[in-house]
C-alpha cells in the first residue's frame, strides 16, 4: 500500500459546497499541490477551454468575503481578484493541466476524498429516510401509549385502606 501524500481528512476540510457544487478553491488546491496559487491559475488560463463553467467559476466577491471572514483572514493585502472553485469534474481536469507525479498522487487522494463525502451524504440521506419511518410508525404507537397514560391519571372512585403494615390479627384504630 502507498503512502497517502495528503490525508484525506485535510483534503475533506477543504471541501466547500458553494451554488450547489462541492469544491476547492484555488490557493487551497495549490497548497496540496505543492505550486503557488499564480502558478496554478495560470495552468488554468492556458488550458481554458478544458475548463467550462461546471468544472470552474469564479467566486462573486461577495461570496470572497462572507468566506474570507469565515475563514478569518486578515483583509490587508492577499488577493486582488476573487478565487476560483474547482468541482469534483474541474480537479480531474488539473491532472493533465498540471502533469506532475505529484499532481498525480494528489488528485488520485483528491478523488477519493469526494467519492468517501458522497457515500458519507448518501448514507446520511437512507439514515434520514428511515428515521422519518420510524418516526411515522412510532407516532401511532405513542398516541395508544399517551392515551393509556391519560386514563391513569384519571382519579379512580376506590376505598381508602389504612397505610402501613399491619400484622394479622392486629387492629390499628383510626
Amino acid at each position: 500500500m502507498t503512502r497517502l501524500i495528503i490525508p484525506t481528512e485535510r483534503i475533506e476540510r477543504a471541501i466547500l459546497l458553494i451554488r450547489g457544487y462541492k469544491v476547492l478553491l484555488d490557493q487551497d488546491l495549490a497548497v496540496l499541490y505543492g505550486v503557488e496559487t499564480r502558478t496554478l491559475v495560470q495552468a488554468v488560463k492556458r488550458n481554458r477551454n478544458r475548463f467550462p463553467k461546471d468544472f470552474m467559476f469564479h467566486l462573486t466577491v461577495e461570496k470572497q468575503e462572507n468566506l474570507r471572514s469565515q475563514i478569518v483572514t486578515s483583509s490587508w493585502g492577499g488577493r486582488r481578484y476573487p478565487p476560483y472553485a474547482f468541482t469534483e469534474q474541474g480537479v480531474a481536469m488539473l491532472s493533465s493541466v498540471l502533469n506532475s507525479n505529484r499532481a498525480i498522487r494528489v488528485n488520485i487522494e483528491i478523488m477519493r476524498a469526494f467519492v468517501r463525502l458522497r457515500r458519507l451524504l448518501s448514507s446520511n440521506e437512507a439514515l434520514a429516510r428511515k428515521l422519518t419511518a420510524m418516526e411515522r410508525k412510532y407516532d401511532k404507537r405513542f398516541q395508544a401509549i399517551f392515551e393509556v397514560i391519560r386514563k391513569l391519571m384519571i382519579p379512580a372512585e376506590t376505598e381508602h385502606r389504612p397505610i402501613g403494615f399491619q400484622t394479622k390479627g392486629s387492629s390499628r384504630k383510626e
